[in-house]
């Protein structure tokens, strides 16, 4: 079983900058790529960025490249996501998992609680 714990959620005005932690435990962290998830309120998570096992590669969806940053540490088990120039309409849960990278989708059933995202306009 793998744990995933996000944190560095928080509230920002537009414009503004969070950086997101997730810790991954229970599984060989540096055998996955890993990627970032985001679920508004009544809407269905949607991917975010994606980072290849050792960090070479990175992938993003259209609306936050140039603005958002994927990375990892597997010396520390955690993969991060620094956001640049925060929406309002970006405000949601923002959560880690494991992914397929061919199709940006999570592998892992289970989710961590989460980081929430505000961002106030």
């Amino acid at each position: 079983q793998v744990q995933l714990v996000e944190s560095g959620g928080g509230l920002v005005q537009a414009g503004g900058s969070l950086r997101l932690s997730c810790a991954a435990s229970g599984r060989t962290f540096s055998n996955y790529a890993m990627g970032w998830f985001r679920q508004a309120p009544g809407k269905e998570r949607d991917f975010v960025a994606a980072i290849s096992v050792r960090g070479g590669y990175t992938y993003y969806a259209d609306s936050v490249k140039g603005r958002f940053t994927i990375s990892r540490d597997n010396a520390k088990n955690t993969v991060y996501l620094q956001m640049n120039s925060l929406k309002p309409e970006e405000a949601a849960v923002y959560y880690c998992n494991a992914v397929l990278l061919g199709d940006c989708v999570p592998v892992f059933s289970s989710w961590g609680q989460g980081a929430r995202v505000t961002v106030s306009s």
